[in-house]
């Protein structure tokens, strides 16, 4: 199976973001071809979650998990420190005080 670009996949994913209305912006560009992508959720009031995509080697699922919640300080600081490790990473910040990220929804695995 044929794997999507990261810059295919971050612009398919602001574009959803847009449709329902959701402020999303990249933060960090990374490499368009096979750069990870994190996302991070602020939801407005001081605090934020990043995901990251995670890969279950026994069953071939992919999924969104936490990699870092709390004050937005801390996980920008979380952000940071994957950030030194790959250069790479793709950085997605989304804003939404309900907390919607739409990262549960089809095709976004």
């Amino acid at each position: 199976m044929a794997r999507l670009t990261a810059e295919f996949w971050v612009q398919a994913y602001l574009a959803r973001l847009r449709l329902a209305d959701i402020p999303a912006f990249v933060v960090a560009h990374g490499d368009d071809t096979a750069g990870a992508v994190l996302v991070k959720l602020n939801t407005l009031d001081g605090t934020a979650r990043a995901f990251q995509r995670s890969f279950d080697l026994m069953t071939g699922d992919r999924a969104w998990v936490v990699l870092a919640e709390g004050q937005e300080a801390t996980v920008d600081a979380a952000i940071a420190r994957q950030r030194d490790v790959d250069p790479d990473l793709w950085v997605v910040e989304v804003e939404d005080r309900a907390g919607r990220h739409l990262l549960d929804e089809p095709g976004l695995t």
